[in-house]
């Protein structure tokens, strides 16, 4: 691996990309659940079925998208995807019909992945070398949820200076017209964020040459899908992104379950967001001085057990003090696995030229919940309403979180430095 040390600038710079192409499609939806739900006029089977579109795309643009990773700069592929998603944001802002909320959703399934996916974890790879990629990937992921934390902060500024009346009293009219600032304003810094990308991104050419192949050779590909350690990478990165997908139902929890308001219920988001940080910093330094596949296999058991914690049903409107704990067990756990799970691609053996390629296998596995979660979280939730349906949803967290440890553990022994 290229051992040429690379400017701190550069990881920063993917650092804020690579969570602001995802502002629009979850972020945002992530923190203002319950408002998404109500300006748009959706249940949460609904809002599930936009998600699994984006999936179903997602999952092509995967498979398309990797070998391009490996074939062009990676400038070049995430600005373009930045200013692309951007566009779709003013699509977003006048609350379409559902009918074509869907087909944006598909739309943002191709521009935040087909052009932008693979060449963001390539490129962190670059940076990391041959013996920093622990704290490439931590950093990057802890990054990410910085500045999705600084996003979820800021859109819920927006929002309260908008809503003009008692969020408790707000119409949905007023809701809408709060949330649409939230998202222009999320749309105009997506855009220049790409501008940033396009100007500051660069390699120096002999880096740039090492990277990047003329052309992907079906012999290349066979050679990927033979490692063992991208057959692992499918199913630990699968159990992980469930996961992460699930947190997506804290601020909704903070509503139905902890009778919070809109915006408290967007601060428990928020609040969530910074933990992200921390633990991708903490995990990434912990992982670079002992065993990456180690902490990923701890990772998954925090997880598992934060989540038996909800299945109890002993977290209610009386436990607000558990409530936050059980919060940071579940995404300690959550976070660390989704900071380390590429971080260990330099110790399974994968070839950094093919990077991109066996980004885009791995991931068409690995991403399948964009297609599933959002509607099993969707179903659960609806069919069971209140606490009922929540703790059904940890529950099925904490069955991904047990898989997911046993595929990490294998891993671990396969692949523990000697």
């Amino acid at each position: 691996m290229n051992q040429k040390k690379i400017p701190w600038h550069f990881l920063l710079l993917l650092i804020l990309a690579g969570e602001s192409v995802f502002i629009l499609p979850f972020v945002l939806s992530r923190v203002f659940r319950p408002t998404v739900l109500e300006v748009f006029g959706l249940d949460n089977l609904e809002l599930g079925i936009c998600f699994s579109i984006y999936g179903i795309v997602a999952l092509v643009s995967y498979l398309l998208g990797g070998p391009l990773a490996d074939k062009y700069p990676p400038r070049k592929l995430i600005s373009i995807a930045l200013w692309m998603t951007a566009l779709g944001g003013l699509v977003y802002a006048t609350f379409p019909s559902y009918t074509v909320l869907k087909v944006l959703y598909g739309y943002w399934g191709f521009t935040t992945i087909f052009l932008f996916w693979a060449p963001m974890i390539k490129a962190t790879r670059v940076w990391g070398g041959s013996s920093s990629q622990g704290k490439a990937f931590g950093f990057l992921d802890g990054g990410r949820g910085l500045v999705g934390a600084l996003f979820g902060a800021m859109g819920v500024f927006i929002f309260s200076m908008f809503i003009g009346t008692e969020v408790i009293e707000a119409t949905v009219s007023e809701s809408r017209l709060a949330f649409k600032q939230v998202v222009l304003v999320s749309s105009a810094i997506v855009a220049f964020v790409g501008i940033l990308i396009w100007l500051f991104l660069r390699l120096d050419r002999k880096t740039e040459n090492e990277i990047i192949l003329e052309k992907i050779s079906i012999t290349q590909i066979r050679e990927v899908i033979r490692l063992p350690s991208v057959g692992l990478l499918m199913i630990i990165i699968l159990c992980a992104y469930v996961g992460y997908k699930i947190t997506d139902v804290f601020s909704l929890y903070a509503k139905e379950v902890m009778l919070y308001n809109q915006v408290q219920a967007a601060q428990v988001g928020t609040f969530l967001l910074f933990i992200r940080p921390v633990i991708g910093v903490l995990i990434g330094f912990l992982a670079d001085r002992t065993q990456t596949t180690f902490w990923l296999v701890n990772s998954f058991v925090v997880s598992f057990f934060g989540a038996l914690l909800f299945t109890t049903g002993i977290i209610t409107d009386s436990a607000t003090a558990l409530f936050f704990i059980s919060i940071l067990i579940v995404a300690s756990g959550v976070y660390a696995a989704r900071s380390l799970y590429f971080a260990v691609m330099e110790q399974g053996k994968i070839p950094l030229v093919l990077t991109g390629t066996a980004v885009g296998l791995i991931s068409l596995i690995g991403y399948t919940p964009d297609i599933f979660a959002g509607p099993a979280m969707g179903y659960l939730l609806d069919n069971s309403p209140g606490i009922k349906g929540h703790q059904h949803v940890f529950w099925m967290l904490a069955i991904f979180s047990f898989i997911g440890s046993i595929a990490a553990f294998y891993y671990h022994y396969l692949f523990k430095k000697k």
